[in-house]
């Protein structure tokens, strides 16, 4: 009876640190979202240009970027904890910041301070679950960050619908031209400020949360990693086992180092996931949330407050499937879940390229898009951030998954600032009535189904430790 209270007590502690680490997701969904909103307006406020759009829109990926490189110092340094503590406390300025930004120079520079507090997040956050979480449920516990990704999506969309004006279908001319004025001078302000309730909480909570056990050790601290595994195990016997295996795998390992990260094996686990950060970002993802308004705006007809309905769609989409993953990841695998869903991308972009192209737009259209965003969220949006926070040895997990993570923020750039480019370009409007963008995601999805079929191993079941022999062989895959 005292071990099943134990396991109970072990149970609900775990989700309790995990519901508080994914709240770091939450903002990250959050903060990246409200840019999808707010964009039509501030573009309009400021009468940015295509290039100006897309920098204001990617400049916080570039702090991604940069919050993901430092945070694999960061979260070795001064612990996962303390990391994401460092995130909150930037997720706030951003907020208040961007809210009162009267420039592009002013917003640009706010905006990277959330990315900065983004980059960070999403890499401790994810790593900090992986280290608490037990083996067998570990692809679950580390899904629900990426739930709390599309939550945060989800919960600004609707913040924003409503701060937008909510449902203006009956309104009048006159009436709806008010609303939209407002939201041009002040309605975007209050979508960016609507991030502070998030931000603050996020904040609050992580001084509620132990330090990860790994990275105690990793410090020396084991007495302290010892209480943390009594904590998170349902007794004293698996607390010990856990203790020594994770003994086992940092004993007479040198200090991290450069040359580390490409020895046999571990070069090719830091290939594998710097590939699937790629491949998570030129398929589309982020072009469809960040410009969801301006897509169903322009190419699909809708005005601008009706464009934030439909977002709202994508959100409700994206939360549901995650529910899916977070379900099949441990029992399918990660293999499976990735291929079908890239599939089921691929299926989406297509037909939403070929209704643009043959300018037949309508509910068709709407839903390929959400049967891309679906199958994305029951794949490639949670497996690859999985598969990051488990793939890597732990003496080199901090750099490694770093880079991997920048590689992904990187793309998630290029692409939202290349996107407006592109979409508004010449050859775009002419040879292709607006669908490239669409087909070349598609063609993405291929390659990266693809390569996943043929590179990547199943790691589901093992537990961190075992991870070390799986890539002790570069023919492991």
């Amino acid at each position: 009876m005292n071990t099943a209270a134990g396991s109970s007590n072990e149970r609900l502690t775990i989700l309790k640190i995990t519901i508080v680490a994914a709240l770091g997701g939450l903002l990250f969904g959050y903060d990246t979202g409200v840019i999808a909103g707010s964009q039509l307006y501030f573009t309009e406020y400021f009468n940015f240009s295509a290039v100006e759009q897309g920098w204001a829109v990617s400049s916080a990926l570039y702090g991604c970027l940069v919050g993901a490189l430092a945070g694999g110092y960061l979260t070795k340094q001064i612990s996962r904890k303390y990391t994401l503590i460092l995130a909150a406390i930037l997720f706030t300025v951003s907020a208040w910041g961007s809210g009162v930004a009267d420039t592009l120079d002013q917003l640009v520079i706010y905006r990277i301070l959330g990315g900065l507090g983004v980059g960070m997040a999403s890499l401790a956050a994810p790593m900090y679950i992986a280290e608490i979480a037990p083996p067998q449920h570990r692809g679950r516990m580390v899904s629900y960050y990426q739930l709390a990704v599309v939550i945060g999506f989800f919960v600004v969309f609707l913040a924003t619908y409503f701060i937008g004006g909510g449902d203006t279908q009956g309104m009048s001319a006159q009436m709806i031209e008010q609303i939209h004025e407002h939201n041009v001078t002040e309605g975007w302000r209050v979508m960016f400020w609507s991030e502070l309730v998030p931000a603050v909480a996020f904040l609050v909570l992580l001084f509620t949360v132990p330090h990860s056990p790994r990275w105690l050790m990793l410090k020396g601290r084991n007495d302290e990693a010892k209480a943390v595994l009594a904590r998170i195990t349902a007794n004293e016997q698996q607390a010990a086992a856990e203790f020594a295996d994770i003994e086992a795998s940092l004993a007479d390992k040198p200090k991290t180092n450069i040359a580390m990260l490409f020895a046999k094996g571990v070069g090719f686990a830091l290939f594998l996931g710097v590939m699937l950060s790629i491949f998570q970002q030129i398929t589309g993802i982020n072009a469809i949330l960040y410009y969801g308004a301006e897509i169903f705006s322009n190419a699909l007809g809708y005005g601008p407050e009706d464009a934030l309905k439909q977002q709202l769609w994508l959100g409700a989409v994206n939360l549901i499937f995650t529910f899916v993953a977070i379900y099949m990841v441990d029992s399918w695998g990660r293999k499976p879940l990735f291929i079908l869903g890239s599939l089921g991308m691929f299926a989406g972009l297509s037909v939403l390229g070929l209704t643009i192209y043959t300018q037949q737009m309508g509910v068709i259209s709407l839903i390929a898009v959400l049967v891309f965003i679906g199958s994305f969220a029951m794949s490639m949006g949670p497996v690859v951030w999985v598969m990051l926070a488990e793939i890597f040895p732990n003496n080199v997990r901090s750099v490694a998954m770093s880079i991997a993570v920048a590689a992904q923020w990187l793309f998630n750039a290029l692409v939202a600032n290349s996107f407006p480019v592109i979409n508004n370009s010449a050859v775009n409007q002419d040879s292709f009535n607006g669908a490239l963008p669409y087909f070349i995601f598609a063609s993405f999805c291929v390659v990266a189904m693809v390569f996943v079929w043929k590179l990547v191993p199943e790691t589901k079941g093992k537990t961190l430790e075992e991870m070390e022999v799986l890539w002790s062989d570069n023919d492991a895959s």
